[in-house]
């Protein structure tokens, strides 16, 4: 518990805090003679309709505001820290983990693993519930914290214990079983290892995550990511194409046994394989009913399909087309689309869609090889603006933008994985960047230079994969 209170950050305008004249600076120290813990102990405490917070200056001075408000309505303030806590570590050495893999001196902060349930709940993280206790279960059903995105991989507890290198790693069954008969929506995660949790452990994986439903709500499972930074550790062998058209195989099985059991209406293809998957073993992506709604995006499962979906969308509203044609009526515009080699040949198709209607619009799409993290790495979040630089520096000057999907940068900034800034590849290749946001709309907006529609807002995992 942290006596001393929160420190406050910002006072929203004509909020309850700011009316009560809270300042920034300040420190909140309990609710209703509660010590606050975190921000779920905050959020918990000020629901009620009568409450009384212990405010404290920075001089020591303390202040009890006794305040009646709707049960919902927001106090209106931020903390330095959103979680209003420390953010807690991972303990596992995961055979598979990413982090392991960076080369070093890159800034600290890429090097923290964490391994919090309340980052799962606010941030869409996923978390493997071995640093927790049963005080902590207790607290997530009390305070009903949900969705919980668990990092599973095998059911398997002895293997468990070994992929995840951790000996507690096999007990938490039990927690997941006290989460669903709590309640508590849940969503798995599989990072597959070739050889090591595919095949029948696979099986057994689904099947017993399988039992927990309606309460999981789906379960993706993903390619382990290997970098070329893997001296000394566990030897993985990659997926490639017949590898992983047999994991899709074996995923759309179980799609259908599943969704013939009508336990879920709601996700009743519960197990899903991510596009990398469908992208690798050179398929088809699966149609929209398919995804269940899309549950598990940050994972990328889905992320195509639901942008040319959404693009598609876009290109028959007779409102949008109007509001496009007038902004795509003048000259020529030339940009250049770089994204990582695993989503290329779907961006040229929707360059083309969008070359038809606005022919005076020309896009060009060019993959980025990671040279940073290696070949096998293929996503367009993971490279660097080095890269960027490096391979799009014979055309440099050629675009009046260079587009680049948001999921490139630290969030909140313009910062690549390299500390390169945007500003640093504008100046080395003499055209300005164009970040592009969330949604097929915004894609489209982006092509055609026109302004965004919505808030220009991080997305968890990726934007164009």
């Amino acid at each position: 518990m942290r006596q001393e209170g929160h420190r406050i950050k910002n006072v929203e305008e004509g909020s309850i805090a700011w009316e009560l004249g809270v300042l920034p600076g300040m420190y909140l120290v309990s609710v209703n003679g509660i010590y606050v813990e975190d921000v779920f102990d905050y959020r918990y405490l000020m629901n009620d309709e009568l409450v009384n917070v212990l405010i404290r200056e920075e001089s020591g001075e303390e202040t009890l505001l006794e305040i009646e408000k709707e049960t919902y309505e927001d106090f209106g303030v931020e903390f330095e820290s959103s979680l209003m806590d420390d953010y807690r570590n991972c303990c596992n050495r995961c055979i598979f983990c990413f982090i392991d893999q960076m080369p070093k001196g890159m800034r600290e902060t890429l090097y923290f693993k964490d391994d919090d349930a309340r980052l799962s709940f606010l941030q869409g993280n996923y978390v493997t519930l071995t640093n927790m206790k049963d005080a902590d279960i207790e607290r997530i059903i009390r305070y009903h914290m949900e969705p919980i995105n668990i990092s599973v991989h095998t059911t398997n507890p002895g293997l468990r214990r070994r992929m995840l290198g951790n000996r507690f790693a096999g007990d938490v069954f039990p927690r997941i079983r006290a989460l669903c008969d709590a309640g508590i929506l849940m969503n798995g995660q599989v990072v597959l290892c070739r050889g090591i949790n595919d095949g029948d452990e696979l099986d057994r994986t689904i099947r017993d995550l399988s039992s927990y439903r309606p309460a999981m709500r789906s379960v993706s499972v993903v390619p382990v990511g290997l970098t070329k930074y893997r001296d000394g550790l566990a030897e993985l062998i990659p997926f490639d194409a017949e590898s992983a058209g047999a994991v899709i195989d074996q995923i759309e099985g179980w799609q259908k046994k599943l969704a013939a059991d009508n336990v879920d209406p709601v996700s009743p293809h519960f197990v899903h394989a991510s596009d990398e998957w469908y992208i690798l073993a050179g398929r088809e992506l699966p149609e929209e009913e398919r995804y269940d709604g899309y549950l598990q995006l940050e994972n990328g499962v889905g992320m195509v399909r639901l942008l040319e979906n959404e693009v598609k969308a876009t290109l028959e509203s007779p409102e949008f087309l109007r509001e496009a044609d007038k902004a795509a009526a003048g000259g020529e515009r030339k940009i250049i689309l770089a994204c990582g080699k695993l989503i290329e040949d779907h961006l040229k198709k929707i360059a083309g869609w969008i070359g038809e209607r606005w022919p005076k619009v020309r896009i060009r799409v060019i993959s980025i090889r990671n040279d940073f993290f290696g070949e096998r790495i293929t996503v367009s979040g993971l490279i660097t603006g080095g890269d960027l630089i490096g391979q799009l520096r014979p055309d440099a000057g050629t675009a009046d933008e260079l587009l680049l999907p948001v999921s490139m940068l630290r969030s909140g900034e313009k910062v690549f994985l390299d500390d390169l800034t945007t500003e640093d590849v504008e100046r080395e290749l003499s055209m300005p960047v164009r970040i592009t946001w969330t949604g097929g709309e915004e894609f489209v907006r982006a092509c055609l230079g026109m302004d965004s529609a919505v808030p220009q807002e991080r997305q968890v995992y990726e934007s164009w994969e």
